[in-house]
Parts: structure tokens; C-alpha cells; sequence
């Protein structure tokens, strides 16, 4: 008794920048990310002996890196970094890099890469779970575009100063965009009258990850909501009359959804005016975000066409737009 009270008073204590609370709800340190290695170290014991793995060893060993790869943090102890943000950072630059080599290379490139997207938006798709892959891949392809545009389109001439502050205040306006489409895309709330308490989970229960449930040492609030009796009581889409107008009630959420308001089911929440969970942005596009969203959109757009446009004058400056979109002689021995 004595030792399970002092273990719940240090995850009482305020977490350091290099502290976090693990997947089992005990305390760690990022230090200490290759210590206790249980998992990898039953796999490679099965591996060296030459003897089958189990069948969940490999999801048991991506969990335990996801949880232990935390990059130290201000406030709030560490934070955890997404695997699915790694893949863009890695790949788009390798594959810009091969597709320079050759022309026939760059088609391989520009043909494989929209494939393999596709591939890895129809699994995720399967598995209705949220991915930060596509976001990191949109803003990273942004970033870099703009690298490679002042470092090697630039200098050589062919575009003004004007033009690069041109190129500069779209990218700020799309990220400015971006950044107030993520806010918040209009929650649906419970009623006042469909409210009966509210209870705070200070901690994570041990059985829990404190990443899938947005826990690192600080509460969470759950609304315990009244249904109401007789015919309301009926489960998910028993419509209820109010006002004259028809609602629908949410079990999952646990809320009244007002009219054209949808259940998200990969944020898991009900969402004001629902138009679509959107993978670029890792949220949902409702009532409160859908003009940011188209905003952000038109940004992204007029800003990468003016960029391409910009680059291939630089590049081709004897052929016109979209001829030389589609065939600029001598570009690879010009800038190898």
C-alpha cells in the first residue's frame, strides 16, 4: 500500500520537459527509451533462434516505439511524435532527387508516388484511423517546393523580387489558412437540458494509452447526458421532435445532433454541418472551418500554379507554358 501511494504521488508531481506518462500509465523518461525492451527483445531472441514470431509481436513493437519516440517539450512533459509523419521527410526528397537524374526516371517517379498514396489512403481508409501522413506530406511538399525555388531558381535569374514576394505571401496566406481550418471544425455540444453531470479523469486508467486518449498528467472531462424515456430511449437515429424540428440522437457521443450535423467515425465526435473528414488536414470539415477549408484550397492552388509558372519561364524561357510543361530539351544537362 505504502508503495502504490508513492507512485501516485510522483504522477501527481508536475512532468520535466523529458518526462512522460507511458502507455502503462507509469512515469518514464526519454532517456530511457531503450530500457526495458521487452518486446524487441523476445522478437530478435525468436529471430536468432530461428523460431516463428507471434502473431502480434509486429504491432507490439510499432506501439511501444510510437509511445517511446517523444521529442522533449516546454510544458506538459514530452510529446510524442507520430510515425506517419516520418515517411514524407524521407521520401520526397529522395525521390525528387532520382527523378532529376533522367527523364525516364522522373516518369517512373511521378508515376509511382500518386500510387502509392492512393495505396496507403485505401488502407487507412479500411481501418477508419486518423494519420498525420497526409498532412505532413501537403506541408512538407510546400516547404520544400519553396526551398528549392529560392535556392536554385532564384539565384540563376529570370525572377524578380516582386515575384519571389509574391510567392512568399501565398505560401504565409495558405499557412495562415491551414492553421485556422485546424481550429475547430463546429463540435456539437450537449443540450443544458440533456446534461445530468460531468466527471474528470485526472489520470489515465493503467489499461489505457494516454495518447489515444489525449492524457500526459492532465484531466479530461466526460458529459454524461439524459436521454430522456419512453420512445427516445429507442438507440443511434430514433429521431426527437423539438420545436417542430427532427434531431437525432447520438449514443456514442451522447449528445442531440441537430439537423445536418454528422457522426465523424474516425474523430469519433459529431460534427456541426458535416461535410467530409478530410486526410490532407487530419480533421474534419464542418460549420466552423468550411470556408477556411475552401480558402485554403484556392491558396494552395493559385500559389503552386504561379510557382510552376515562374519556374518553367526561368527553366524554358524560349518555349511557351504548356509546351514546355510537357518537354524542355537540354534541362537535364543545364541544371545536373
Amino acid at each position: 500500500m505504502k508503495k502504490r501511494a508513492n507512485e501516485a504521488l510522483e504522477l501527481d508531481e508536475p512532468l520535466c520537459c523529458c518526462e512522460y506518462v507511458d502507455r502503462q500509465g507509469g512515469r518514464s523518461h526519454v532517456a530511457a527509451c531503450c530500457c526495458d525492451c521487452e518486446d524487441l527483445d523476445d522478437a530478435c531472441d525468436r529471430w536468432l533462434k530461428k523460431e516463428p514470431q507471434k502473431a502480434d509481436s509486429l504491432s507490439r513493437l510499432v506501439t511501444m516505439v510510437s509511445d517511446r519516440l517523444r521529442v522533449p517539450w516546454f510544458w506538459g512533459g514530452a510529446r510524442r511524435v507520430d510515425l506517419s509523419v516520418l515517411p514524407p521527410l524521407l521520401l520526397l526528397p529522395v525521390l525528387l532527387h532520382i527523378a532529376a537524374l533522367h527523364f525516364l526516371l522522373g516518369m517512373v517517379v511521378l508515376t509511382t508516388l500518386p500510387v502509392l498514396v492512393l495505396w496507403y489512403y485505401y488502407v487507412i481508409h479500411r481501418k477508419k484511423g486518423r494519420t498525420l501522413f497526409f498532412l505532413s506530406l501537403a506541408l512538407f511538399s510546400l516547404g520544400y517546393m519553396y526551398y528549392l525555388f529560392l535556392t536554385e531558381v532564384f539565384p540563376r535569374g529570370g525572377v524578380g523580387l516582386t515575384q519571389l514576394g509574391t510567392v512568399t505571401l501565398g505560401v504565409a496566406l495558405t499557412l495562415a489558412s491551414l492553421i485556422h481550418t485546424k481550429r475547430e471544425p463546429g463540435y456539437v455540444l450537449p443540450h443544458t437540458a440533456d446534461v445530468h453531470s460531468t466527471v474528470t479523469y485526472h489520470s489515465s486508467p493503467s489499461d489505457r494509452d494516454p495518447a489515444h486518449t489525449g492524457l500526459n498528467g492532465v484531466g479530461q472531462e466526460v458529459v454524461l447526458a439524459n436521454r430522456g424515456s419512453g420512445s427516445e430511449q429507442q438507440g443511434q437515429g430514433v429521431e426527437q421532435r423539438e420545436s417542430g424540428r427532427s434531431r437525432k440522437w447520438c449514443s456514442t457521443c451522447r449528445v442531440v445532433r441537430p439537423p445536418r450535423a454528422g457522426h465523424c467515425r474516425i474523430c469519433g465526435v459529431c460534427v456541426l454541418r458535416l461535410d467530409h473528414h478530410c486526410v490532407w488536414i487530419n480533421s474534419c470539415v464542418g460549420q466552423a472551418n468550411h470556408r477556411s477549408f475552401l480558402s485554403t484550397l484556392l491558396l494552395f492552388l493559385l500559389t503552386s500554379l504561379y510557382g510552376i509558372s515562374l519556374v518553367l519561364r526561368s527553366v524554358c524561357p524560349q518555349q511557351n507554358l504548356l509546351s514546355a510543361l510537357l518537354y524542355c530539351p537540354g534541362v537535364y544537362n543545364q541544371y545536373r
